[in-house]
């Protein structure tokens, strides 16, 4: 398993090293596919240490989500800012989950985590669910701001987050990005056509 590029693990306290080592494993291979051992072993920690930080894989799971939360949020308002804005207002989300599809930000795409995870693990971790409707009001939000005061900003910004998780599911189970660009470029044209 190769460890993000930006992450020099080193450098990094045992907490951490757990948490990114889960972070990398947990979003290429699965919450329910990746053990604890797996994590203690690419980690380089003993399990003491590892449930000094994290008493379960629960913990450690709610954790991850906090991380990749924060992390996407962070690449997905710089990309909408990179790509024009409000001032390009819905037309910068193509070109924004381009990047993140062809794994030009946050590594290889392997879908939403949080799509994924609620998938994975659903009604026996509540805590999941709640992270995921957490992160896509967020994401919704960073959406509104994309678009002009209107009295439909609010349903419009929450059409234009589905049509995402729409693209976003689609890009991964196809294996080729391209229709879900052009389906979310579609939808995006018919809310704020291209100036």
């Amino acid at each position: 398993m190769s460890k993000p590029t930006a992450v020099d693990f080193s450098e990094l306290s045992a907490r951490d090293r757990i948490l990114h080592t889960a972070h990398d494993l947990f979003y290429a291979e699965g919450l329910r596919a990746t053990g604890i051992d797996r994590i203690i072993a690419e980690a380089g920690v003993t399990k003491v240490t590892f449930y000094r930080h994290f008493p379960s894989k629960n913990d450690l799971i709610l954790t991850y989500l906090e991380l990749r939360h924060a992390q996407w949020m962070a690449w997905f308002t710089d990309a909408l800012t990179r790509h024009g804005g409000a001032d390009k207002g819905a037309q910068a989300l193509p070109p924004a989950m381009k990047e993140w599809f062809r794994g030009k930000a946050l590594g290889d795409f392997r879908g939403c985590a949080f799509l994924n995870g609620v998938s994975e693990m659903g009604p026996a971790m509540p805590d999941v669910v709640a992270a995921t409707r957490q992160h896509k009001q967020e994401m919704t939000d960073a959406i509104e701001a994309l678009l002009p005061a209107s009295g439909p900003r609010k349903r419009t910004a929450e059409a234009l987050a589905t049509a995402v998780d729409g693209a976003i599911v689609q890009a991964q189970y196809s294996g080729d990005p391209a229709p879900a660009l052009r389906a979310l470029q579609f939808i995006v044209d018919q809310v704020t056509p291209r100036a």
